[in-house]
């Protein structure tokens, strides 16, 4: 079902419509029993009943996170396994690593249109790896369904023994189902390789943003929003710099099994 407010509509009695998801925010074109078509507004869902033929989302986008992590590697640019670290960095981890856990989250807009059900969202976390060189890793939050409403997942979206310093930054998106991960990690990886590490951090959200094609900017892959210099020590609540959003986190520990 298209949304869960047609659901009144449906249990009344009401025929439903249905249509296929699209790739754009562009109108909808539903049929009805008889065959006869009907165009939707994508942004405002209908009273009617409209059931939606999608493809499954969540296996998509964990599908699109793998290829964007290994086209990333390929060219250079680190993602999700930890970079070689300093021996003294080593042993200071030996009995675990200290990460960032999000406590709570929530978004006041997923960019995401009724006719595309849930929100598949994801965040790229970026920052300097112990070579100096910039890693970003790629973290699927599948529970981000709908906007409003306030989730709890304990996920960990930093791992700090990836990084040199104690600062890296978030930029979180939306997946609209025609995303070329191969062309989006191509992008990302020609401009981060173009920072260089000068001894101390500097801030990458403007990079991956510029990196984004201007097309993909009214159709694919949307931007959420993004948080600036996250801290290891974070403690509480990081609104969005675009105000869309909001993470309550906190420093957690892993131990060494």
């Amino acid at each position: 079902l298209g949304d869960p407010s047609m659901r009144g509509a449906l249990t009344a009695g009401t025929q439903p419509w249905v249509a296929a998801a699209t790739s754009d925010d562009g109108p909808v074109t539903a049929y009805d029993s008889s065959g006869r078509t009907h165009t939707l507004d994508a942004r405002k869902a209908p009273a009617r009943p409209v059931y939606v033929v999608d493809i499954d989302g969540s296996r998509a986008l964990a599908a699109g996170l793998d290829v964007l992590h290994e086209e990333l590697a390929l060219r250079g640019v680190r993602s999700a396994d930890p970079a070689p670290e300093p021996e003294r960095a080593r042993a200071s981890a030996a009995a675990g690593f200290w990460t960032t856990r999000v406590t709570a989250v929530s978004l006041s807009d997923d960019q995401e249109p009724w006719i595309k059900g849930d929100a598949e969202i994801y965040t790229l976390v970026t920052g300097f790896g112990h070579d100096g060189k910039v890693r970003v890793d790629p973290v699927d939050m599948p529970y981000l369904d709908n906007d409003g409403t306030v989730y709890r997942p304990q996920q960990i979206l930093v791992n700090w023994s990836s990084y040199k310093y104690d600062l890296a930054d978030a930029v979180m998106m939306e997946e609209d189902g025609s995303t070329n991960y191969r062309d989006l990690a191509k992008a990302i990886a020609a401009v981060l390789l173009t920072v260089t590490d000068q001894g101390a951090y500097v801030p990458l959200v403007n990079a991956v943003l510029d990196a984004i094609p201007d097309d993909w900017w009214t159709d694919d892959p949307d931007y959420v929003d993004s948080w600036y210099t996250l801290a290891r020590t974070d403690n509480g609540t990081r609104h969005g710099a675009r105000g869309n959003g909001w993470m309550t986190l906190e420093p957690y520990f892993v131990q060494e099994l």
